[in-house]
């Protein structure tokens, strides 16, 4: 799925949904709650967003809607319970890119796979930045690709661990501009923000959210945004596309899936909940003040989503022969 800031389009349509929607009966099982299963740990940022967004399903509902985190081995363990689940409606997965499509891409020894889960709508996606410490003195993409040219050295790029989508997303742009580049793998993020600045690394992929408050001390430069349409929240970052790299536009995401053999109603159901809490104004906007991009759909948004990723993360992957136990 191209990501052209569908969340602008989708948002409208789902003010329509909403407004079109009476209060969702509860199911016959209103008296169990309703459980969105996150393969992180919780307090961070998506954690947050999740909780706003399974309160205001509760109350449309008429039914609990808790979160219940289950970190740990890169978002296997969380997919894991949940692909196992009963079906019965009880049980919903928030899946992402990591935890989901590229696990079932890079991995043959999971329990899961895409055909053991149903989708139900989306959340929202995070675009990624190129940037780079401002002592390397490059402004734009085709300085970086001037910069490595002329050192003939390969560009160091930090990752969050083979398989990553900021492991991937380097490889396509080591495809794009046609100069060699190495990954170094981090535990987390500040981490490899702290070697960028201090030039152990030439690239970092993190979203401009975490980056901005170094960019505006004058530590690194956000080069560009992995979108087609300007951030809102950072309008003046070029993007990818608008600086002639369309191929890099690209992002993670989040939504919600069902364990293969929910019933059909209950999907539906729960969709509806998803989308009118997804189309509330102030959500949207705390999401992108926070750098996301909200995406208001339902079953086929989401089946979009993985049905792109399979292709553009599997083309990827396949490209580079990567696999991991």
């Amino acid at each position: 799925m191209s990501q052209k800031n569908r969340w602008k389009i989708l948002a409208t349509a789902g003010l329509a949904v909403a407004a079109a929607l009476s209060p969702i009966g509860a199911s016959a099982q209103s008296d169990d709650p309703i459980s969105l299963i996150v393969p992180y740990g919780g307090g961070g940022l998506i954690d947050g967003l999740v909780r706003e967004i399974a309160d205001s399903m509760s109350k449309d509902l008429g039914q609990p809607v808790i979160v219940e985190n289950k970190p740990g081995s890169n978002g296997i363990i969380g997919a894991t319970y949940a692909a196992a689940a009963k079906p019965d409606g009880l049980t919903y997965f928030v899946g992402a890119t990591g935890p989901l499509s590229l696990n079932v891409l890079l991995r043959d020894n999971l329990t899961y796979d895409m055909s053991s889960f149903e989708p139900v709508g989306t959340m929202m996606t995070g675009p990624l930045t190129i940037t780079v410490p401002t002592s390397l003195g490059v402004n734009n993409i085709d300085e970086l690709k001037a910069y490595a040219e002329k050192t003939g050295q390969p560009l160091r790029y930090a990752t969050l661990g083979p398989g990553s989508v900021t492991h991937l997303f380097g490889m396509v742009l080591q495809d794009q501009l046609d100069v060699p580049m190495v990954d170094v793998a981090y535990r987390n993020n500040p981490s490899a923000i702290v070697d960028l600045i201090g030039g152990q690394n030439d690239l970092n992929f993190s979203t401009p959210i975490s980056l901005v408050k170094y960019e505006e001390s004058g530590d690194v430069k956000m080069l560009a945004i992995s979108t087609e349409e300007r951030h809102p929240r950072f309008p003046d970052l070029p993007t990818t596309t608008e600086l002639g790299y369309p191929e890099l536009v690209s992002s993670f995401w989040f939504g919600l899936l069902a364990p293969a053999g929910t019933p059909d109603a209950e999907k539906q159901r729960v969709s509806a909940a998803l989308q009118k809490a997804m189309s509330d104004e102030a959500l949207q906007e705390k999401m992108v003040n926070v750098g996301m991009e909200p995406q208001v759909g339902g079953p086929e948004a989401m089946q979009e989503q993985l049905d792109w990723d399979q292709k553009f993360w599997g083309d990827v992957i396949e490209k580079n022969n990567i696999s991991l136990d």
